[in-house]
């Protein structure tokens, strides 16, 4: 299942009376959902883009906005510290990501769980979103939920700065993460992405690693040749590709940025003789430019090719959940205090009655299941 929804970068700060009252929703949201569906259900839920949006509106987020994921994630990440639920989140955006490891090393020891399979696991999402998937977008937020079990999400995000436009990429414990290893992508479609992860890349991620295996001064000598093709030279001996648009791909490339090869990470390939490649997209040193590079050698000079097709598709809408309470930027209307407080005190009641008695959540989601929100009231913020 994929998913989509545009997020513009968004300024300002959640109000402390709204971030009050957003803690104590999630909160109760969070005790419901593990209570109704466990906690791997929840992360199924946390890793759907159009559960957690909805998520998202009904706590009073702005529908569309980048904040959605950021304060939305980090509300669920204070309450599930704070509560005893079977599930705990670790990461966070900017500096906080940084603090993934050392996070899970402390979530795993509480679950008494081997922590480093799940230290791999962040390092290798956040090296598929950086790395072997471009678009554009500069990873900046990333959360690792895991629960008692040993089941994990992910939920981060990259910012185009240019377009002010963000991206989130939801992960729920994918055994292959080099083919199609999302669960979902929510963010604005884009005309091609450079794509090393699509099930359309296996001859490509073949390919590329035995040409690490070379020399790396070749694959240089190699990857200056093209560069000076791009600026109109030609060398005297060129082999092109039958059929093969060169200037289109080249324009493709630079419009995602340079193509610097590290050749310290290639030489570390090549000593470590890596023949997977998740090994290889979790090499030090290697980076979006360098893998950038690579790809422009595997297509001009090996006729080899990545997919460029973006691995998003676009989804139903989940703004009717904005008419909860309404939004912080007064989308479809101004927070209506009387009505959280009122849904906070009807759900603190319901947390508190026996299990048997919660079929009423059920009944109420039945009757609103076909309620259809009034489409001009639905605004960018």
């Amino acid at each position: 299942m994929r998913n989509i929804a545009d997020l513009p970068l968004h300024g300002g700060h959640v109000p402390h009376w709204l971030a009050q009252k957003m803690r104590k929703l999630t909160r109760l949201v969070l005790i419901l959902a593990v209570e109704e569906y466990g906690t791997k259900g929840l992360l199924e839920r946390l890793s759907d883009p159009i559960w957690f949006q909805a998520f998202n509106n009904v706590i009073g987020m702005d529908w569309d906005s980048s904040g959605s994921t950021t304060v939305t994630a980090g509300m669920i990440k204070d309450a599930l510290w704070k509560e005893e639920l079977g599930v705990k989140a670790a990461g966070g955006k900017g500096k906080k990501s940084r603090a993934t490891p050392e996070e899970l090393r402390t979530i795993a020891e509480l679950y008494e769980l081997d922590p480093e399979p799940y230290v791999r696991t962040s390092r290798l999402v956040a090296k598929v979103d950086t790395v072997a998937l471009q678009t554009g977008y500069q990873l900046y937020h990333h959360v690792f939920f895991l629960d008692e079990e040993g089941n994990w999400a992910v939920i981060q995000q990259g910012m185009n700065e240019r377009e002010r436009m963000a991206r989130r990429f939801h992960w729920f414990e994918t055994e292959n993460f080099t083919l199609d290893p999302h669960k979902a992508i929510s963010g604005l479609k884009r005309e091609f992405a450079l794509n090393t992860v699509s099930k359309d890349s296996k001859e490509y991620q073949k390919t590329l690693l035995d040409v690490v295996q070379e020399n790396p001064v070749k694959i240089e000598r190699e990857l200056e040749g093209l560069k000076a093709i791009a600026k109109g030279y030609r060398p005297l001996v060129y082999y092109k590709p039958r059929d093969v648009d060169e200037g289109s791909i080249l324009r493709r490339y630079e419009s995602l940025g340079r193509f610097e090869l590290n050749k310290r990470a290639l030489e570390f390939a090549r000593e470590l003789s890596v023949n997977n490649y998740e090994e290889f997209l979790l090499l030090k040193g290697l980076g979006p430019s360098t893998l950038r590079a690579l790809s422009l050698v595997l297509e001009l000079v090996y006729d080899v090719h990545p997919s460029w097709k973006d691995p998003v598709t676009h989804p139903p809408d989940p703004f009717k959940f904005t008419y909860a309470v309404g939004g912080k930027d007064r989308v479809p209307f101004p927070i209506d205090k009387p009505a959280y407080d009122e849904l906070i005190s009807f759900l603190e009641e319901l947390v508190s009655r026996h299990p048997e008695e919660k079929s009423l959540v059920r009944n109420v989601r039945k009757i609103t299941k076909n309620w259809k929100f009034p489409e001009w009231e639905k605004r960018p913020t």
